[in-house]
């Protein structure tokens, strides 16, 4: 039984990262990669008990934080955009 969620986790983590790649927004790809995240969380949980890891929860946990704050941070660019671009313009806003 173990083997068939790690089996299903890795099907939906590749169908996220199809999607990752062709999404046809920036918003769908990168709700494709946070899945993508979510999915390895679920990942290193069902191989760490499969493989008796002691501290598999551990690595699970601080991998959800890093996703989760990349994920505010990449969406906070695509929020305010690159202001760099726009500084030197001349161009009044």
């Amino acid at each position: 039984m173990l083997t068939a969620a790690i089996v299903a986790i890795l099907v939906t983590m590749v169908l996220a990262l199809i999607r990752a790649f062709l999404g046809p927004t920036e918003y769908d790809r990168m709700l494709a990669a946070n899945a993508f995240g979510t999915k390895t969380v679920l990942l290193i949980a069902l191989a760490g008990h499969a493989l008796s890891w002691h501290s598999f929860l551990d690595v699970a946990l601080l991998y959800a934080m890093v996703n989760f704050i990349g994920t505010i941070a990449v969406m906070r660019f695509f929020e305010y955009g690159n202001t760099r671009d726009n500084e030197g313009s001349g161009s009044t806003p």
